[in-house]
């Protein structure tokens, strides 16, 4: 936290007069922008598209992705009606790094540098990066874990023809004979499976997921699924996209994984969906208390203790961090397709959410 608290205080005391002297006065968005920006320190992980060789050097992808961030921050629907802006106020135009209209590149570069980010993974090494370094030696009391529907425009893929049991012999077994070996689920590789193994396991096309809402009626959407696990203070610190279908359980050890290399926390806190014996085994062994909804199934329910109670009550945490992406970050308007680019999308508006939290510490 130190280093949080002397950046703050330098934006405070000395980037926002020294800017104000060199533009015009700043507002409150294009101040909450450049705090980002400044939390993000982007530059160490842009140099991988530094250019080296012949022909025309490509634009800056710094001023392209701080045009990103200020997408995300104002909650922009488009790129176009992001330029748009940027020609239109002089002091965000010069902030991203244009002096002047001309300067402002063309959609299609906007495009290829989006391309370049999503293949990259680059928003996901920030976000990594911002969490360790500003969070990492923090200890967090609760991890809440849920997942949150994200629609997307373009064509569910469709499913392949399922694959073929072998038949085994009719009627009852032999005495002594062994049935044939049943397919592991995905959920009990998992605890014995590195991260990258169980990330790569997961499905990440597009296609039609089918949840119950509130009132108990089902609801179906194309596109995909977000996967986020969110520490006290509203901090996002773990995010994964995967298909619409994949149940929230099978996301739930790879979460876990992910957010043990970034910070320590003490409780995981998680719907009904997450009841299943690996995931409380696994929650275990990582030294974490999991408070978990339960899934009554065929049992009857088992209910928490007033004390547990009261610290599940603070899942709700990750449910406002999906409606800050959703109402006021990009979440509702994804209009790029295929999971990297979806992810990409989505990513800037986590990375806002971040620094803002971060910075609310603070205050």
């Amino acid at each position: 936290m130190p280093g949080l608290i002397s950046l703050w205080n330098t934006i405070q005391s000395t980037l926002f007069p020294w800017l104000e002297e060199a533009l015009d006065p700043l507002t409150e968005k294009q101040k909450h922008f450049v705090s980002v920006i400044e939390l993000m320190n982007p530059n160490p992980f842009l140099k991988k598209f530094n250019w080296i060789g012949n022909g025309r050097k490509p634009k800056e992808r710094l001023d392209l992705l701080k045009a990103f961030v200020a997408k995300a921050v104002y909650d922009f629907t488009t790129t176009e009606i992001l330029v748009e802006h940027l020609k239109s106020c002089k002091n965000l135009r010069r902030l991203c790094g244009w002096e002047m209209v001309w300067e402002i590149p063309s959609l299609s570069t906007f495009s290829r540098a989006f391309d370049q980010f999503s293949e990259s993974g680059v928003l996901i090494e920030i976000h990594r990066a911002m969490i360790v370094e500003n969070y990492g030696g923090k200890i967090a009391g609760h991890v809440s874990r849920d997942a949150t529907a994200i629609e997307a425009r373009e064509k569910p893929v469709r499913k392949g023809p399922k694959a073929l049991r072998p038949k085994g012999k009719r009627g009852r077994r032999k005495k002594g004979e062994e049935p044939p070996p049943m397919e592991s689920k995905r959920l009990e590789l998992q605890p014995d499976r590195s991260m990258e193994a169980n990330l790569a396991d997961l499905p990440q096309a597009c296609n039609v997921g089918t949840k119950k809402n509130s009132k108990g009626h089902c609801e179906s959407w194309i596109g995909y699924k977000l996967h986020a696990d969110v520490v006290d203070g509203e901090i996002p610190v773990s995010l994964i996209l995967t298909s619409a279908s994949v149940h929230d359980s099978q996301v739930a050890i790879p979460l876990a994984q992910m957010t043990a290399g970034r910070v320590i926390n003490l409780y995981d806190l998680m719907d009904a969906a997450y009841d299943a014996e690996a995931i409380h085994r696994y929650a275990r062994g990582l030294g974490h208390v999991p408070l978990i909804d339960s899934n009554p199934r065929s049992g009857e329910k088992v209910l928490m203790d007033s004390a547990q109670d009261a610290r599940y009550n603070q899942r709700t945490s990750v449910e406002r961090v999906f409606s800050m992406l959703k109402d006021n970050h990009g979440g509702r308007h994804v209009r790029v397709r295929g999971p990297k680019k979806v992810m990409a999308h989505l990513m800037f508006g986590m990375l806002v959410i971040t620094a803002t939290q971060l910075f609310r510490l603070l205050v």
